[in-house]
């Protein structure tokens, strides 16, 4: 059975995109299983409708953002579920070259979702402010604020603690 030319470009644009779609959707989301599972979804529909996905200014980044519309949803679901417990928290079980170290994945936790996803975007897949803001559907500015937020406080989350010594 032959591949059609689409099923190849696809396939090509898969394994090209996968490592940085899913590093990105793990720094957002925080646990690597369900990660996994939206950004499967995620390549899922972008198979599905690749003609249109193809023809996106960046289409990591529509991946990206399907992925965590995706988990938006799970998270409703979810809630109404079980209440939430930061205790059950699963550990990172990521393989090591896609990890995100793990003082930035608590700093990135600390962000609001709308600065993680500027963050994941702008410097995870490295989009230029205009394709983000496309993306986010945002003004650029917009973009720039909530970049400009997060990185100040990322800078101070990671920022080393010095200890002064007490005046004598």
């Amino acid at each position: 059975m032959d591949e059609k030319p689409e099923d190849e470009d696809f396939a090509a644009f898969y394994e090209q995109a996968r490592a940085d779609c899913l590093r990105a959707v793990y720094a957002v989301v925080g646990e690597w299983s369900l990660a996994e599972d939206v950004t499967a979804e995620a390549f899922a529909r972008a198979y599905a409708s690749w003609r249109k996905v193809r023809g996106h200014p960046a289409p990591r980044a529509w991946v990206v953002r399907t992925a965590l519309n995706t988990h938006v949803s799970w998270w409703r679901r979810r809630r109404r579920e079980v209440a939430w417990d930061p205790s059950h928290d699963a550990e990172d079980r990521s393989p090591e070259h896609l990890q995100v170290d793990r003082h930035v994945m608590q700093a990135l936790k600390t962000l609001s979702g709308r600065q993680r996803e500027v963050v994941v975007l702008r410097i995870f897949l490295d989009l230029d402010t205009r394709t983000t803001a496309r993306v986010l559907g945002v003004t650029p500015g917009t973009v720039m604020t909530h970049l400009s937020r997060a990185l100040a406080a990322l800078g101070t989350a990671l920022a080393p603690t010095t200890r002064q010594e007490p005046a004598k």
